[in-house]
């Protein structure tokens, strides 16, 4: 799976539209996203089709993130699945950066989480406990 990027924008009206145009305009194709805001701050996390030009486009508009590998995990579709997991991670001293849902299948939910310590972070994450 591609590498997951966690930019901050701002909270205003047009952040989000400057950076798809930006990414558009360059043929990256987005491959899964998410985000959100509060206050004066908000944040996207992405996966992209091309890790290489996302991150110049990054670089290139002054934006502030976070780059790093996806790793995929397996959650229990209930209440407490991802308590346990984030649970898990915290004990062990890993940060999650950010992560996106996707998708659903039976009791199972999948995930891609981008951690500061993927090492550490990937038999927690690869368990499917």
């Amino acid at each position: 799976m591609a590498n997951q990027f966690v930019v901050q924008l701002k909270n205003q009206p047009g952040a989000m539209a400057v950076l798809a145009e930006e990414l558009s305009a360059r043929g990256v194709d987005l491959r899964a996203i998410g985000g959100g805001g509060i206050g004066d701050s908000g944040h996207v996390i992405m996966t992209t089709a091309d890790d290489e030009t996302t991150k110049q486009i990054l670089d290139d508009g002054g934006y502030v993130y976070v780059e790093g590998e996806s790793i995929l995990a397996e959650v229990d579709d209930k209440p407490g699945g991802m308590a346990r997991i984030a649970r898990a991670l915290a004990e062990a001293g890993v940060n999650i950066y950010g992560h996106l849902f996707l998708g659903r299948w039976g009791d199972r939910a999948m995930f891609a989480f981008v951690v500061d310590k993927p090492d550490i972070a990937r038999p927690i994450l690869e368990h499917k406990g």
